[in-house]
């Protein structure tokens, strides 16, 4: 990482960060009555990869699972995965343990839920998603680890930056949801919506849902105003001070499009 990702504002001095329970960096602060803008710019080098694919990974039995993992058995707030054992057993029941069922579940989800923008709510559950049939890339991967933990497999929410590399420019850029099952030993990331292996992914935050990495959690009232997130791709080509000098002087929207430029791996991100 070149530069820092911390969470910023000109005029809020007294801005305080913290580790949560699942290792996520949080930060707290008061804001005052107003209108008050928060930002974070930093480059990322990835290594280009696209997600680990192991066909063989295979399910580790229920008594074997180490303690840390049967946390994200558990049902959670948007992850009601008590209530979808007799779906998911029918459904699934038949396919092979370990990595070819998550994939099955993966498909299935993909298949079933339509995405769009408009489908979402901030109380919407996966067995919500089930029935509705629709949501946004939040509500795939919660539907989809509802379906794992239902079946004895560990699974937990993630969210982070996953930007146009490697794919066609959708020309609009957000934070985007997946999540992660523990299979064979590891942590391998799954991706409901996409279903297929991307890579670029920055991560930001783990939890059981989206209740416990929610990008703001206020205690008081608020009304969201204007949130953009736009993702770069830049040259692999300058050093470390050019890098950080580029940081001095943040990215026009205008810029967005070069993800689909061919041999770049260093990636700008910009809330």
């Amino acid at each position: 990482m070149i530069g820092s990702d911390r969470v910023r504002n000109i005029d809020i001095p007294d801005i305080r960060e913290y580790t949560d329970g699942y290792g996520n960096r949080i930060t707290r602060l008061t804001a005052p009555a107003g209108i008050s803008t928060f930002w974070s710019d930093c480059i990322v080098e990835v290594d280009g990869q696209p997600d680990e694919v192991q066909l063989a990974a295979s399910q580790i039995a229920l008594q074997d699972l180490p303690n840390e993992t049967l946390t994200y058995l558990f049902a959670s707030r948007y992850c009601d995965s008590d209530l979808m054992g007799d779906f998911a057993w029918k459904k699934f029941g038949r396919t092979k343990e370990g990595w070819s069922r998550v994939q099955a579940i993966c498909d299935f989800v993909h298949s079933h839920v339509s995405f769009g923008y408009e489908y979402g709510r901030p109380d919407k559950t996966a067995a919500n998603v089930l029935k509705e049939k629709t949501g946004v890339c939040r509500d795939f991967a919660q539907l989809a680890i509802s379906l794992c933990r239902a079946m004895g497999i560990p699974a937990r929410y993630v969210s982070g930056y996953l930007g146009d590399i490697g794919v066609a420019d959708t020309g609009f850029d957000d934070f985007c949801a997946w999540f992660e099952v523990y299979l064979d030993g590891k942590w391998y990331t799954f991706d409901a919506r996409y279903n297929v292996p991307r890579a670029g992914r920055v991560l930001m935050v783990r939890g059981h849902d989206a209740a416990d990495v929610a990008m703001i959690t206020s205690f008081g009232a608020y009304e969201l105003t204007g949130f953009r997130v736009w993702s770069l791709e830049l040259a692999d080509n300058k050093d470390e001070a050019a890098l950080l000098q580029s940081l001095e002087t943040r990215p026009h929207p205008r810029q967005r499009g070069l993800g689909s430029q061919p041999g770049l791996t260093a990636w700008q991100i910009d809330t």
